[in-house]
């Protein structure tokens, strides 16, 4: 792309009250941007309204800074990553967003210069969107990270939103299991690409920069506004076959990702929890509505060649996401023989001391020994409100 072409297409692309599909409109009726930005008002009215065709013909004063901050942007990548801007027109365009009903004009990526061949940008195979909430219980996060290193090692690419919570831990599981025949992971995000939001994720936002794709539909400079995140969430399902939610609350904005992959035809899996968290509700909702229960990757991957991703887990998926077992099975489950009494009556839902001292006839002091060694060994997760949480193994 030129400075010129980028140039048009940002004009388009930025012009106010223009929308993606008012834009589709003009270029399958004029053709490239800069046609459409050399028609007369009346011919452009015949596409769009005249409010729209106005603005168009006259840029706003911020245009020309954007402008020039996106070419700067992506001709000063620093190596070894590479940068893009791909359009609606291009061949590098990922296909299966083509085959969603709003596809972004212009798409913003950043990543290393291993995933862009000499025929540009090859979109992975096998993809799968893995979202959640925001606030996972200490078990959702293990889950969410077993269950990406796993489909990394089944070469499957995990596509995530970069948010805090399960998001976060898709992408960290992700890394951990790079294999380099693939990216990663993917963070669809709903700021300006040269933006990090939450900021507590720059040190991630580098790793997948690293590993895998940044992508963006916004604008440099676009800041963290609420309504794009819930937007971005058909880019997170469009760019993947099918939908993980580890955990959702009712209202949460995972489940607008699951409907979403849901209108566009792929498959939707969901990880039931406990009937007394919160984060689960969403869940066990999307499994009475027909979403697949998971309990483990297989229960994924049998699914995956009707999602045009056949694949075949291998012998050496150890992780709990591909094998899990309880406490009466082999240390796969992380249960200690050391205390099988204490973790039977645990159970895998918050629970209390006091409940803890009844159902175990062990005293509050010795109770509070054993529940710190088993924190300590990662067996056991302290909650808020006082409560305690076994964990399975990660």
């Amino acid at each position: 792309m030129t400075e010129q072409e980028l140039h048009d297409w940002l004009r388009l692309s930025a012009t106010p009250g223009l929308g993606n599909t008012a834009i589709r409109r003009l270029l399958a009726r004029f053709g490239l941007p800069a046609e459409v930005l050399a028609q007369s008002s009346a011919a452009l009215e015949t596409c769009i309204t005249p409010a729209q065709a106005q603005a168009l013909h006259a840029p706003s004063p911020e245009l020309q800074a954007l402008q020039t901050a996106t070419w700067t942007w992506l001709t000063t990548a620093p190596a070894p990553l590479q940068r893009h801007v791909l359009t609606l027109g291009d061949a590098d365009y990922p296909p299966s967003l083509l085959e969603t009903a709003d596809p972004p004009v212009l798409l913003y990526i950043t990543g290393h210069s291993r995933w862009f061949g000499a025929q540009g940008l090859v979109w992975p195979r096998k993809a799968l969107a893995m979202v959640g909430s925001r606030n996972p219980t200490p078990q959702g996060a293990l889950n969410a990270r077993a269950f990406a290193q796993t489909l990394v090692r089944q070469g499957v690419t995990v596509v995530s939103g970069m948010a805090l919570g399960i998001d976060a831990a898709a992408h960290a599981g992700a890394l951990e299991a790079v294999t380099g025949q693939e990216p990663a992971t993917i963070a669809v995000i709903g700021t300006g690409i040269d933006r990090v939001y939450p900021r507590a994720n720059h040190q991630l936002a580098g790793q997948i920069a690293e590993q895998g794709w940044i992508v963006s539909e916004y604008h440099l400079g676009t800041p963290p506004l609420a309504q794009n995140f819930p937007k971005r969430n058909r880019l997170i399902a469009g760019l993947a076959s099918g939908t993980l939610v580890v955990e959702a609350a009712t209202a949460s904005g995972s489940l607008v990702t699951a409907r979403l992959a849901s209108e566009q035809g792929r498959e939707v899996f969901a990880i039931p929890g406990s009937i007394h968290a919160p984060q689960s509700k969403g869940c066990h909702a999307l499994i009475r509505q027909g979403a697949k229960l998971v309990e483990s990757v297989e229960d994924i991957l049998e699914e995956l060649p009707a999602l045009g991703m056949a694949t075949t887990p291998t012998p050496t998926s150890t992780s709990t996401a591909s094998k899990p077992k309880d406490s009466r099975g082999a240390a796969a489950s992380g249960a200690s023989t050391e205390d099988p009494g204490l973790l039977q009556a645990l159970g895998f839902d918050p629970v209390d001391l006091d409940s803890l001292c009844s159902r175990t006839g062990i005293d509050i002091a010795s109770l509070q020994i054993q529940l710190l060694e088993l924190e300590l060994k990662g067996q056991v997760a302290r909650l808020p409100g006082g409560l305690f949480q076994r964990l399975a193994a990660g």
